[in-house]
């Protein structure tokens, strides 16, 4: 029997807020399929502890931390990168924050700044400096939400957050497709991940969602052919939302 190859060995994937949640699921997931990773996230604990784990895979492992938010602190991410590996075939902007329920009347001004900063600015800024490593056949994976295209009240700051996030992306897409570079925009429902300690601590987390669910989907659009994609993945529960 011929052994199976992996189309994603040699590739290498940069996620951003890999330390857990959906964005240690897709690690894990692409690891499975051979990739080498660059893990990033603000906790350098986490991220090298993760590391350790997937480096058992067999795959080059370069744990990193940035804060999405900081332009400097991109700038020495890919400074890093770069010493590494020659390329990014896979981008996944993982990275995101909540708040809590809270109206508009309530919210203070430096939570609305810290949400949009790290879900869109960060978006922004990991991108526009992943561009210039990534060539034709290379993948954008931007996790969004459902609130991308649906409010949830008492969410002001992340809706606008995600709802930008899904503008950029689709413009990314446009500009990219010349480029043959895919954008895909993810957009899960409820998924049992850390977030719901901040946006809903008494949520029915047993309905969710598992981040490796996510993460598969995820995969099974990037392990595409070059000529086709799914430029939108809407993922809920089978529950339904909560």
């Amino acid at each position: 029997m011929r052994k199976r190859t992996k189309p994603l060995k040699t590739q290498v994937a940069l996620i951003t807020g890999a330390s857990r949640g959906i964005g240690l699921a897709i690690a894990n997931a692409l690891a499975e399929q051979s990739c080498n990773l660059i893990l990033t996230a603000r906790d350098e604990k986490s991220l090298k502890k993760v590391s350790k784990v997937l480096q058992r895979y067999g795959v080059q492992v370069l744990a990193q931390p940035c804060d999405v938010r900081d332009p400097n602190s991109v700038k020495r991410l890919f400074r890093a990168i770069r010493r590494e590996f020659p390329r990014l075939d896979i981008l996944i902007n993982n990275a995101g924050t909540a708040h809590k329920t809270v109206p508009v009347e309530k919210l203070p001004f430096s939570i609305w700044k810290d949400v949009l900063a790290t879900n869109l600015d960060g978006t922004f800024l990991i991108t526009q400096a992943a561009l210039g490593m990534m060539r034709t056949g290379a993948t954008i994976v931007n996790n969004l939400s459902i609130a991308a295209t649906r409010v949830f009240a008492g969410s002001s700051a992340y809706n606008a957050s995600k709802h930008g996030a899904l503008g950029f992306t689709d413009t990314l897409r446009d500009e990219l497709r010349p480029r043959g570079i895919r954008v895909i925009g993810v957009q899960p429902g409820a998924t049992d991940t850390e977030i719901w300690k901040t946006l809903w601590p008494q949520a029915p987390r047993r309905k969710m969602m598992s981040p490796e669910s996510v993460a598969q989907a995820i995969l099974a659009a990037i392990l595409l052919p070059p000529n086709a994609t799914v430029e939108s993945i809407e993922i809920l529960p089978s529950a339904g939302t909560l």
